[in-house]
């Protein structure tokens, strides 16, 4: 006789589309933020900016 796990605990469609476009969401705020950003939502001026600088020549965007 063979048995299989079958965990009680899965978690539903609903959940897990919830959480793939949460995921998805988070993921295209931080691209936009090092990458398009300069500093247009920042409150502190050019600190965003500067900060993802080097990301932005690491990931091959422009930025001058």
């Amino acid at each position: 006789m063979a048995l299989a796990y079958s965990p009680d605990s899965s978690i539903d469609s609903t959940r897990l589309a919830f959480l793939a476009a949460a995921i998805v969401l988070f993921a295209m705020l931080a691209l936009y933020l090092v990458g398009f950003d300069q500093g247009a939502i920042s409150r502190t001026g050019m600190y965003m900016h500067e900060l993802m600088h080097d990301g932005r020549h690491l990931m091959g965007l422009p930025c001058h």
